[in-house]
């Protein structure tokens, strides 16, 4: 049975499932970052996700990566799955824009800002709306 791995709980809030992949939001104003965590046992890398759900995968990334590049006007976007400190496969979703707190460097190792508890749930419900579309996900009839 799948479960979420604690630092991820710790360290997001949860935005919505999509067929696969469980979206959250992480804990870091400073940029629109999300991460996608397949639902799935035992899965470390991403190779690990069995081959017959690897194109939903990919289709999942991609609708995720659009509608928040779209959503934030992102000048550009950082996508990436390295889990050496979580053991559990997450694929994080960055919006990032010249000028927020790292530009041009790596988001990963400073420090965090925290949301106003009003801002993430505002957030966090425009987000639902912008990626609950998986209507527009084009998932071919055979992985549906």
């Amino acid at each position: 049975m799948f479960q979420l791995h604690h630092k991820l709980a710790e360290d997001t809030w949860p935005v919505l499932d999509l067929k696969l992949c469980k979206v959250l939001l992480m804990k870091n104003a400073h940029y629109p970052w999300l991460i996608l965590v397949p639902m799935r046992e035992n899965c470390r890398d991403l190779f690990d996700v069995p081959a017959s759900e690897h194109a939903l995968l990919w289709q999942e990334i991609r609708h995720v990566h659009e509608a928040l590049k779209v959503f934030t006007n992102a000048e550009k976007m950082n996508v990436g799955a390295l889990g050496n400190m979580v053991p559990q496969l997450h694929i994080h979703i960055i919006a990032r824009h010249s000028g927020d707190a790292a530009w041009p460097a790596p988001v990963w190792g400073g420090p965090a800002k925290m949301y106003d508890e009003q801002g993430a749930e505002t957030l966090i419900q425009q987000l639902k709306q912008v990626l609950k579309t998986e209507d527009k996900l084009d998932i071919p009839s055979n992985l549906a």
